[in-house]
């Protein structure tokens, strides 16, 4: 039963369709089919925000590992997660039940719904989304537990994030927008399926996920300078299929590097922008049925 629901925006300032949203819901209010969840609206990082920047000094979305909530440290978003972590949890007794976390990726992802646990419960989740908005992408990261991850999802009892793109940051897209409401409103439906005690594993057909793999970074020199950038034949493709001997980078003096796994892998977050000064320019993952 979700007695308390918590939808975030903006915990990266310059992904705009989750705060657009929030707003929008704060100023008009939740379509009346929701009237009987009780439904917290939250803008998470308004400094950031106001500076159209992912963050201001350090990432928020990183913040919410026990030992980062239990640390000194001074920077803005080490300050803000306690504090969210205060209203939304405290994380591992939380108050809320369930928080959906909105965000956006500069990479050709559509509609992503990213959950963290593959049990019963997210399979329901991920087979009630996927038949309402067949379009959904399903990423699962469960390589640690759900509370050693440090989302500030993971503040709730539950916890999953929205993912809408590509889009570039600081800029609304009516079309990412509309994807990210339409996601965000079957989640709520589910909700509310799940509260009325409508829901069925069995009743929900099978669908297609993504399980996370691991980073691929950027070729580097010895100075650490990139020497490649993506293909383009991978360039735009999320979740496609990358197989063995398929291009991933040109070089910059025109050679192909190749993918050498020994299987297929469907790629990510390709080219995603936040992730510039980490050179990372992918993240792997293999198709799963959940």
């Amino acid at each position: 039963m979700f007695n308390s629901i918590a939808l975030v925006g903006g915990t990266h300032g310059n992904e705009t369709s989750g705060i657009q949203l929030i707003r929008n819901w704060q100023q008009f209010g939740l379509p009346s089919r929701f009237d009987a969840l009780n439904v917290s609206l939250t803008i998470a990082n308004e400094a950031a925000l106001e500076a159209n920047v992912r963050f201001v000094e350090e990432d928020l979305n990183r913040q919410f590992t026990f030992e980062r909530l239990a640390s000194n440290n001074p920077a803005k978003e080490a300050v803000l997660a306690k504090s969210l972590n205060e209203k939304l949890g405290p994380k591992g007794n939380s108050n809320t039940d369930f928080v959906i976390d909105i965000h956006n990726t500069t990479s050709e992802m559509g509609a992503t719904l990213i959950i963290l646990e593959a049990d019963e419960f997210h399979t329901q989740l991920a087979r009630f989304v996927k038949q309402r908005m067949p379009e959904a992408n399903i990423l699962v990261e469960d390589e640690k537990p759900y509370l050693e991850h440090g989302y500030l999802c993971t503040t709730g009892k539950k916890g999953v994030m929205i993912e809408v793109g590509g889009q570039p940051q600081g800029v609304l897209r009516e079309d990412v927008y509309l994807l990210t409401q339409t996601m965000a409103e079957a989640i709520l439906d589910f909700c509310i399926a799940y509260n009325n005690q409508e829901i069925k594993t069995h009743a929900l057909p099978a669908c297609e996920a993504f399980r996370l793999g691991e980073n691929v970074g950027f070729p580097l020199d010895d100075n650490g300078k990139r020497t490649a950038m993506i293909h383009h034949a991978l360039q735009d493709n999320d979740f496609e299929p990358l197989m063995p001997g398929m291009p991933m980078f040109r070089t910059f003096d025109g050679k192909d590097i190749l993918w050498e796994g020994e299987k297929e892998t469907y790629p990510h977050f390709i080219n995603e922008a936040a992730y510039f000064k980490l050179d990372v320019a992918f993240a792997t993952s293999e198709r799963i049925t959940l």
